[in-house]
């Protein structure tokens, strides 16, 4: 079998591992979020930090409708500035968090990338969004899910060692969770349309 061959099958045979309930129930919080005008922040570091990007601008450009409140997204690894300041002057596992304390509120969603699960500044920030009024925590590992897998109340979890097919698989989950939110797009609108 050659490298390519491996990289697919391998691939493939996660791919069939991924539990689909917990995608389902992430969905449905994103939209109620999106719904009530609640904010979602999203992190992660390196490859991570990219796929948290990605999926802030997937979701805030390719879900809009006139006939919905627009998702309120913050990719928390997107202001290098105040990353930086923060980095420089409170540590580097503080960069999450403290952006956090300026503007979660109760009910707002929090999303955390992690292949390890164990990122220090996502973990921190997850706990804080615990400790800090009725707010949802959504989080996307590999390997053995670390400390975030069990920390957060929806947990997406791709069951390899391989750091570039946990990678590959949090970016299709990000696809995947985006098309499902475009869909609930057309079904509110033909619940608008029938009553």
């Amino acid at each position: 079998m050659t490298v390519v061959q491996k990289y697919f099958a391998d691939l493939k045979d996660t791919i069939d591992l991924l539990e689909e309930a917990p995608i389902e129930t992430a969905v449905s919080a994103l939209h109620n979020a999106r719904l009530n005008e609640k904010q979602i922040f999203v992190m992660g570091n390196g490859g991570s930090a990219s796929t948290a990007t990605h999926f802030v601008c997937d979701l805030n450009k390719n879900t809009r409708a006139d006939w919905l409140p627009h998702f309120r997204l913050i990719g928390l690894t997107d202001n290098m500035a105040i990353f930086a300041a923060y980095a420089n002057d409170e540590g580097y596992e503080n960069v999450f968090v403290k952006q956090l304390a300026n503007f979660l509120r109760p009910g707002d969603v929090v999303v955390g990338i992690s292949a390890s699960g164990n990122s220090e500044n996502v973990l921190r920030a997850m706990q804080y969004a615990n400790d800090t009024g009725e707010n949802i925590t959504i989080g996307l590992t590999g390997f053995s899910s670390g400390k975030l897998g069990p920390m957060v109340d929806i947990h997406m979890h791709v069951p390899s060692d391989n750091i570039e097919q946990v990678e590959d698989l949090h970016l299709v989950l990000a696809h995947l969770m985006t098309t499902a939110l475009k869909q609930k797009v057309q079904e509110e609108k033909r619940l608008q349309l029938q009553s």
